[in-house]
Formats: structure tokens, sequence, C-alpha cells
């Protein structure tokens, strides 16, 4: 049978994508899926998610903002010109943002100042933040616990223990799985996994990044590949594929606002 599914975090704005978005799109259509969502990490990436948006209407959804890797490279008005695009047709959240302790490319407190103000522009939006963490979850959970309003967002890619999930989960957030939760090695965030309520839970590919079992390693990873995710999370949550694809596509039309 085949599965209702939505990829909530693709890079398909990218040039491993440049000259195949077509074939990549009909690969994913043929699978199930019924929405993707294609993710911004600087002003060039952003534009060409808008674009993507207007080109695949109400298959591709825009988010837009400076991935916390971009800061450093980003050129004054970059910012102002992403805070603009947000309301462009098709852009349903913001970001990625957050914070990443695991490159140099960005001093974390330049980061920490872009975080604040794409959770600010998701305020005065209206719409939700997608959220990059990578060894910073601790520092993630500390920025958005001192601030007095949040928005809705999603931790992406999650890779945190049990307690941090509790935490994002108390402010709020919904939490996405991507390939890494499928490798062999992965048992403590399975563990994680299984713990997530079924109304916060999402999945992704992260594309062209980690691809799951059993394609690890092969690049580039595509959308049509979220049905290794998918199935392994209804694994270890012992629920049918079905049950659980019709709940994770139902979250994710929530969270970006669709009908």
């Amino acid at each position: 049978m085949t599965l209702t599914l939505f990829d909530t975090h693709a890079h398909l704005n990218i040039d491993d994508f440049a000259d195949n978005v077509d074939q990549v799109v009909d690969r994913a259509k043929q699978v199930g899926l019924v929405g993707i969502a294609v993710i911004g990490i600087d002003r060039p990436t952003s534009v060409r998610a808008v674009e993507l948006a207007a080109a695949y209407p109400d298959f591709l959804y825009a988010v837009v903002g400076i991935q916390p890797n971009s800061v450093a490279s980003a050129a004054e008005g970059d910012w102002q010109f992403v805070a603009d695009l947000a309301g462009s047709p098709g852009v349903r959240a913001i970001g990625e943002t957050g914070l990443d302790c695991y490159w140099d490319d960005t001093p974390i407190d330049d980061q920490k100042v872009y975080f604040d103000r794409h959770m600010d522009l998701c305020l005065q939006t209206g719409l939700p933040m997608v959220i990059h963490m990578r060894e910073s979850c601790e520092l993630i959970l500390q920025q958005m616990q001192s601030r007095s309003k949040l928005p809705a967002g999603v931790m992406h890619s999650f890779t945190g223990t049990i307690d941090q999930a509790r935490q994002c989960l108390d402010l709020g957030m919904m939490i996405s799985f991507a390939g890494m939760v499928t490798f062999k090695k992965s048992h403590d965030l399975r563990e994680v996994a299984a713990m997530v309520p079924e109304d916060r839970l999402l999945v992704e590919t992260d594309s062209p990044y980690l691809s799951p079992e059993p394609l690890r390693g092969k690049r580039p990873n595509e959308p049509a590949r979220v049905e290794h995710t998918l199935r392994c999370l209804a694994d270890v949550r012992g629920v049918a594929p079905e049950h659980l694809a019709d709940a994770t596509t139902a979250n994710a039309k929530r969270f970006f606002q669709l009908r």
C-alpha cells in the first residue's frame, strides 16, 4: 500500500538538484508524497525556494532564512531581503535558523543574534520556525527558555537526548527525524523517537544529506526516501506505517498551516 507522506525538510534549492527537480518531484509523487518543504540557508537558496514553490504549487513549500553557518558570509542587506521574502506566496515557515557548535564558520554570539531575529520574524509574520541543531541543543534550549514568547517551531533532524526532547516538547516544539534515526547504531535516538507524542512528530530527509538505511551513504538523498525513515519510526513505535504516515502528514499540514 502506498503511504501518504510529507518531507518536512529538503534542500532541492542547491546545486545537487540544479538539473533534475522535475524527476525528483515525480519520484516523490510516485511513492506517495503530498508535499515537500524546501529549506533556505541563505539569500540565494531562499530565493530559489520561493521560485520552486511557485513552479510546483501545492506540492513544494518554501522556508526562507539564513542558517547559522551562513551568518558570517551574509552580506549587508541580506537579512532584510529575507525578511521581505517571507511575505512571498508559497512561504510557509522561517528558517532554517538555530545554533551550530560543530562547525566554526560563525561565532556563536553572531548565531544567537540571528536566531533571535528569526524568532522575532516568526512572531511578526505568524509563520513557524525551522530550527537547526548540531551539538547545540542545550544552548538552543537556553535561548528559547529566556524569551517571554516563542513562535511555533520544529527541531529539525533531532539528535538530542530524551531529556532534551522533553524540554523541546515543553516549549511547544515539534520534533522531526531524518535518516540518522535509521542507522544501525542509533539506538538512543530511536528511544527518543518512540516517546515523542504522535501529534508532535514529523519526518524529513534533509536531502541531499543523511540517506537512510538501507541507502546510507548513497547521495544525493531525495524526498522519495523519506518512506524508509517513516517505516523505521513506525516499527520502533509499534504502529502500522499507514497510520503513522497519515498522522505525520496531518502534523506537517497543521504545522505549515496548509489546508
